[in-house]
Formats: C-alpha cells, structure tokens, sequence
C-alpha cells in the first residue's frame, strides 16, 4: 500500500506553486540588486555562538553576489528547536554587521520572499511533502530512537558496507508497523530513495571542484516528529522558493548534495548550481570547531581585539590566493571591494586551509599600524573601559593622553586588547605604580647613582613655555628629556644607552620593556615623571 494512503483526506498534491525568483519586483539601480542577477545566501543555525565558518561563507557568497550585482540572502535556519538558542539570532546579525557583511534581504531587514526564519515557514513545507508522499517518493517512518540505534549498533557490530535506514516501515500502514516492535505513535516522513542505480544522481558538477561524485543516499528523514522539516528538505524548498541561483556551503554537505537533487527532480523544480567550500581546518588537519578551538567562535575574534577588515582579509585568503599588484606581485593586504571585484570561483583552492593565527596576527598588526592614531584610540577606548582604565565617560584630559600614548604603542600592537596593560602604567596614579619582579632584579648595582643624575637632570628642565629657551610649546618635551638624560647618564656617567636608561625605564613605566622611553615621560608630564624617579631610587 503506498503511504500516502494512509492520510483520511489526501489532498490534491499534483501542483505544487513554483517561484522561480523571476517574479521579483523591478528594483533601483544605483547599486541594488538587479533584476536576474543571481541571489545567493548564507543560512546559519541559531545554535549557540555564530561559527567562523558563517562569515567564511557570508564572505564568499557576498563577493560574488556583489561583483554579479546580485543579492545576497540572510536566512536563519532554526528547525533544529532542542540546540536552538534565542541570543544566538542576534549575535549572528552582530557579528557580520560588523564584519561588514551586509545583506539584502533577512528576518531583521524583510523582503519579497519573506519570512526569513524557517521555523515560521512551516506551512510552505508541507504541500512539498504531501506531493511527495502522494507520488511514492516518501513514506512515514514510526521507528522508535531505540529501535534506530540497536539498527545502527547492529550493522556496526556486522561491518555492513551500506549503512543508514533499513526500510522496514516502508510499504506498511501505522497498523501493519504497530504489531512490529520498536513502533512510536507519531511518525516521521522519509524519502524513499530508488533501488535502481540509474535512478539516483550521485555525480554533479561543482563551481570550484569540477564533476563531483558523491555516496548513495539512504532513506533521509524529511520531515521530523514534531512536524518541523530536516536540513535536506527545508533547503530544497527554501532555496528554491526564494530564487537562489547559486547555493556555496561546505564541503561537508557534498555527500547529502544527490539527496537534494533528488528532491528536486521528484518537484520538478530546477536545482541551482552548487559550490562547496573546503572546510577551515586546525594545524593538525582537524576541521575547526567551537568545542576545541576558541578561535571557531566568531563573537572570539572582537572580543581579543582583531580588527573587522583584517578578520575579512584573512578569510579571503583561506583557500583563495592573494591580489596582485600592477607587477603581478602578491599583495595579501586587501579589502573586501578589491576581492569582489576580481572574484573568480576558479581561484578557489578545494584543499581545506589551516586557520592560522599568526597569519591572522601579522595581518591585524600591519591594519592598526595604517590606521590614523586619532581613529586606533577611538578603537582601544571600548577596550580600556572594560579593562577599567576608563569610566565610561572619560575626561577630556584622559582622551587627551590616549590619544598620545596611542602613537607610542601603535607601532608595536598587535590586536586592540594589548592596550590595556601597555598603557596601564600611565593610567595608574604615581603611588600606585608597582615595580615589576623581573624589573627589579634587572637592575644592576648603577641604578641608584644613574636615578641620582636622572632625577637632578630633569629637576633643571623647567615645566612651563620660556622666552629664554625658544620654545613656546612648553619645555618639557620628550627632545628636551632625551637630550638632557644623554648628556647626565651617557657623556656624565660614561655609561651604555642600555645600561644608563634601563632605571629609567623601569621607574617610569614598573616595567623591563615599555613605550618609546622620552615620548612616555613626555606624556606622563614633569611632576609624575619626578615622583616616579624618586620613588624607585627611595625603594634602592
């Protein structure tokens, strides 16, 4: 008996509305999508922090959507309800609007094929899955969780070669089932895939990969228990009722892809071309996830000070190869518009690329270096708040000093939460100021005479503008400290740079190793400078 007999009233399944993404409306164009173009998206889980791999692929999708002058769909796949998360949605738009990864249609932003979440589309599934039934390409399915896992324990135990569903609910009614053990009232709906090889696509071509061949499916479940669809259908229908032309996702989704084109061939729809991304992997080759690697996280990337256009950069890069400059020379420092516009899915590496952070790094350093120090502070300022440096209304004179100190560090910083404790010392008041362990022991037997000469050298600087000294900035400048600490510890004590300024050093920042040396006195001013100087020379 076909399942779909099984339904007291069948109803009449033998058209199914199609979209074909042509019945759009004509839209502006200064830049918009047009009318056509292909549309891609990215279709994430609300199921805990956004992955990496979102933006990999958002990035990916996006790139050639806009070099198409196409659009590019955020849609939230959320049929999973026992991992879904409801923090999870907005961290998602969080993330990729901060990563710059605009989109044009979604559930925040609305558009022509909206609703954008599946689980409020679950009255577009069904009419797919009645077609289905009724044409004898699915079944219900009442096994039991239980009886489903003593079948994958047994086939394990029997090193079966063809694992997956064993059909026995296929061609029963629920009465017929019921007197079989391991039954459950409320069934699930599974596709039922054609013994015949000829009739199951198992090869497909691929943008990046060429023909892909891929392993015989089994008999998927497509609609669950609670009457939410799986991946395999929801993503079928979905794709197509929204006009997606292009689907890019992970390679890990190669093995399911003839499941998909079967769907597609049983609804006579026309399927959409395919993409597989390789997966971002670790240093050991292991595909990189949220449990094992920090790093998986997208929210993780903010959060230790990476800027939005190296994070960008860096995952351009990761099985793509870099822009060329005028002399064909490789130029890994590129923004996402120099990307897009020379796109070329042929260029995609299919090699899973290693994640590495010290590329990442490199690339975060060379960004803030070319940043102007006036919009790095802007930057670090939300870093020293929640390290409490700074209220959340600082002073002038504090924004004032960031800005300073911003210059002296920049050189050397490599993500934005290095601030911090490079410029705790001049954020801490005088008295407050601890001496390093490993500070101290360096300093050798010379300290207290080089703090000595130190402390009378720049007791004669005077603190304010003079006519006399030609300076109407103020003589306490970092020209003037260096100047009169090289002629009192080098000329006057005949000492090494090294060795003359290392005291120094450490009694102005508590630290062996600190901001440019004359530049952070300056900064620190005359009386803090002083106080610290003495203090250290007190403590010897």
């Amino acid at each position: 008996m076909n399942s779909a007999d099984q339904s007291p009233t069948a109803p009449d399944t033998s058209r199914v509305e199609v979209r074909t993404g042509t019945e759009r409306a004509a839209r502006p164009t200064d830049g918009a999508p047009q009318p056509g173009a292909p549309r891609l998206r990215v279709a994430p889980s609300p199921t805990g922090d956004p992955h990496v791999g979102t933006a990999y692929m958002a990035l990916f999708n996006l790139a050639f959507a806009r070099q198409q002058h196409g659009a590019f769909i955020l849609r939230v796949e959320d049929t999973d309800r026992s991992r879904y998360r409801a923090d999870s949605e907005a961290q998602l738009y969080d993330t990729l609007d901060w990563l710059g990864l605009s989109w044009d249609e979604g559930p925040d932003k609305g558009g022509e094929f909206a609703p954008y979440r599946q689980s409020e589309r679950l009255a577009t599934y069904r009419p797919y899955v009645e077609k289905l039934l009724a044409e004898g390409h699915a079944y219900h399915c009442w096994c039991s969780p239980d009886r489903l896992a003593q079948m994958r324990a047994e086939q394990q135990a029997a090193k079966t070669a063809n694992t997956g569903y064993d059909g026995l609910c296929y061609g029963k009614t629920r009465e017929q089932r019921a007197e079989l053990p391991g039954f459950q009232e409320t069934p699930v709906v599974r596709m039922r895939i054609p013994q015949a090889a000829a009739d199951v696509p198992t090869s497909f071509q691929d943008l990046i990969r060429g023909e892909v061949n891929a392993p015989r499916p089994d008999d998927q479940v497509i609609l669950k228990a609670d009457g939410f669809p799986t991946y395999h259908l929801a993503v079928v229908v979905d794709d197509h009722e929204m006009g997606i032309t292009h689907v890019v996702r992970g390679e890990e989704w190669i093995s399911s892809t003839p499941k998909h084109l079967l769907l597609y061939r049983w609804l006579g729809l026309t399927p959409p071309a395919f993409a597989h991304m390789p997966l971002l992997r670790n240093p050991d080759k292991s595909k990189i996830s949220k449990r094992k690697n920090p790093a998986a996280r997208l929210t993780w990337f903010r959060e230790q000070g990476y800027l939005p256009e190296a994070l960008v950069n860096f995952l351009a890069l990761l099985g793509y190869p870099p822009a060329q400059d005028a002399d064909g020379k490789d130029v890994e420092m590129f923004g996402f518009e120099e990307f897009s516009r020379d796109f070329d899915w042929a260029k995609v590496n299919p090699v899973g690329p290693i994640f590495d952070l010290g590329k990442l790094d490199w690339l975060n350093g060379g960004y803030i270096r070319a940043l102007a120090p006036e919009e790095l502070a802007s930057r670090l300022l939300p870093y020293l708040q929640a390290d409490g440096l700074f209220g959340d209304t600082p002073s002038l004179g504090e924004l004032a000093r960031l800005r300073s100190l911003t210059a002296l560090i920049q050189p050397r910083l490599v993500k934005l939460s290095d601030a911090p404790e490079q410029l705790r010392p001049f954020f801490t008041a005088d008295q407050a100021l601890t001496i390093d362990d490993d500070a101290r022991a360096a300093l050798t037997q010379d300290a207290p005479r080089v703090l000595d000469a130190a402390i009378a050298a720049l007791n004669a600087i005077p603190d304010d503008a003079g006519a006399d000294l030609g300076n109407v900035a103020g003589s306490w400048t970092h020209d003037r400290i260096e100047a009169a600490l090289r002629e009192a510890l080098v000329d006057g004590l005949g000492l090494k740079p090294k060795v003359a300024f290392g005291p120094v050093r450490v009694a102005v920042s508590g630290r062996r190793v600190s901001p440019p040396l004359f530049e952070s006195m300056e900064v620190l001013g005359r009386h803090s400078t002083l106080a610290r100087l003495g203090a250290l020379r007190a403590s010897l």
